[in-house]
């Protein structure tokens, strides 16, 4: 390379890395290790293991605490008084807007890291297509040299052998010939030189395999992340609409979404420790991880390409086509001469086909140069760390600090909400009643709630006053005794039987009036009265009982009911 040529673009480590890398890699005794990206150490995995489990320790602390505020929940039996929740619902709602931006910066974290693996497969792809397409230009200048140049050459001695007249002209065609047997050897031997160490190189099954991981991570993350965003919207719904129901089915999936939260972090230091250390040194990774057949030279020129260096397979390339050169040189030798001596259909199929192969072997080694030099390969390396380190590292950052603080904010969120849902308690069925005023109408829950209990008690009377129009009959029906057993609970209830009986009387015309009806009507109301005076009869002014209805009152006092 010219000395004056531009530096190819450097891989440079990122600070995320760094941080990383820095962290404290313990083994099970706490002593230090080797942080030293290893993947088939087990040393090293095990302080990978032991970082990873930090939020998992924090996890089951705070499951711990959540399952002992929840057991003093269950275990409260005590009614509650109402009070005012409007603060905790306001905590709710802002909490729940911050951990849906929390989760949104995870599913950010999570499109970047996304987004970095494709790149690397892609400049994977095609390091693995560079090098493919040398192991090929190799194959195909092996197998033509070997079989087909080789095998015209021995035909083309065969030719030689043949009696001539002309003695040293065939001496000069045997020399060339062996000549071109030598040089095909070396454009072989140094063809399959520069193939051998890219013999072990395969990135395909790594790259299915990439591919097949990316494939199922990404869209069950996207998943998960957007079923806790839906866990946040069901939580803003039941703080909106008061919804007691919301509120205890976000109490119980929010558990499961501390639990996701805090092994996704779990999961993800682990993963960011490790990549920040592969980071730190990917070239150093690739040396102790590429086959032996490569050497440390070749490793160093093609991931730096630096201007200083050599590519380690020049001299080799050049030994080919110098020797591919020789052989044409040779050729046009010994053709002129073996024209002279041979006819020409002993030796026209065999000197053109070593013409046309030697042009294709030619051909073949340009092109080797051009897929041989650092250039391509350095580009593809630099992208393919880049895509990893900084873009992918820097995603899954993000979705480590996501995790962290859905973590924290679905904790806090849980704790609230469940001290939130128990304060809202379903409508009352009735309303306590009011016993200000004993002549206010009572309310249709009231009558049913006395009415209930005066029948549980047994003081309900078995049939209910008569209610009659005819002044006569009325005072026939006071007189009569009634069968009235112990002071009903109720103050208010009392109140208004007592209301109701004298609204009927007055409907009736008074107790004095002489109000007149219908004599038929009058007559039968009279019955019906004396017939449910018989039934009470004997129980008039007995102890314990309410007396007789006077003939001129108008409306029961309170006193004559205690």
């Amino acid at each position: 390379m010219a000395g004056g040529q531009q530096q190819p673009e450097q891989y440079t480590v990122p600070r995320l890395a760094r941080v990383f890398h820095d962290l404290p890699h313990l083994n099970v005794s706490l002593h230090s290790v080797d942080n030293t990206f290893d993947p088939h150490s087990e040393i090293y995995l095990e302080s990978l293991g032991i970082l990873g489990s930090v939020p998992a320790a924090w996890l089951i602390l705070t499951l711990l605490v959540l399952l002992v505020y929840l057991v003093t929940r269950c275990c409260d039996r005590k009614p509650r008084p109402r009070r005012s929740i409007a603060l905790l619902k306001c905590s709710l709602a802002i909490l729940a807007v911050l951990c849906c931006g929390a989760v949104a910066v995870g599913l950010y974290g999570n499109d970047d890291v996304h987004n970095g693996l494709v790149q690397l497969v892609a400049a994977a792809k095609n390091v693995d297509g560079i090098v493919a397409a040398v192991r090929n230009q190799t194959d195909t200048i092996e197998v033509t040299l070997k079989r087909n140049v080789q095998t015209q050459l021995t035909a083309l001695g065969d030719t030689f052998d043949a009696p001539v007249s002309n003695k040293t002209v065939l001496g000069v065609l045997l020399a060339a010939l062996r000549n071109m047997q030598q040089n095909t050897s070396i454009a072989a031997n140094r063809s399959f030189e520069i193939k051998r160490p890219l013999s072990g190189i395969g990135l395909a099954d790594a790259i299915g395999t990439g591919e097949r991981i990316e494939q199922l991570r990404w869209p069950v993350t996207m998943a998960a992340l957007s079923a806790l965003l839906v866990l946040c919207v069901v939580l803003l719904f039941g703080v909106a609409r008061h919804s007691r129901c919301a509120l205890i089915t976000f109490s119980v999936f929010g558990l499961f979404a501390v639990i996701v939260s805090w092994l996704m972090a779990s999961l993800y230091l682990a993963t960011a420790v490790a990549l920040g250390d592969l980071c730190v040194a990917p070239d150093g990774y690739l040396a102790r991880a590429v086959p032996s057949t490569l050497a440390s030279e070749v490793l160093s020129y093609y991931t730096h390409c630096e201007n200083a260096r050599s590519n380690p397979f020049t001299q080799r390339l050049r030994d080919g086509q110098r020797a591919v050169l020789n052989m044409r040189q040779n050729l046009n030798v010994v053709t002129p001469l073996a024209v002279g001596l041979y006819t020409d259909q002993q030796l026209q199929p065999e000197l053109n086909g070593l013409m046309t192969d030697f042009k294709t072997v030619d051909r073949l080694m340009s092109g080797l140069a051009t897929l041989l030099d650092c250039k391509p390969l350095h580009k593809q390396y630099v992208h393919a760390a880049r895509s990893l380190c900084h873009l992918g590292l820097y995603g899954l950052t993000f979705m480590l600090l996501a995790s962290l603080a859905a973590g924290l904010f679905f904790t806090v969120l849980v704790w609230v909400d469940s001290h939130t849902w128990i304060y809202i308690r379903k409508r009352r069925d009735y309303h306590q009643v009011d016993e200000q005023d004993p002549y206010l109408p009572p309310s249709a829950a009231s009558q049913a709630i006395a009415a209930r209990t005066l029948r549980g008690q047994g003081s309900y009377p078995p049939t209910a006053p008569p209610l009659v129009s005819n002044p006569r009959d009325v005072r026939n029906a006071i007189e009569q005794p009634l069968l009235l057993t112990p002071p009903p609970p109720s103050y208010a209830t009392a109140t208004a039987r007592a209301r109701r009986m004298h609204e009927s009387m007055l409907k009736g015309g008074g107790v004095n009036g002489g109000g007149g009806g219908d004599h038929k009507s009058a007559q039968h109301n009279q019955q019906s009265a004396s017939g449910r005076a018989e039934h009470r009869s004997g129980l008039g002014d007995q102890p314990g009982q309410y007396a007789t209805l006077s003939k001129q009152c108008k409306t029961l006092e309170s006193s004559d009911f205690y």
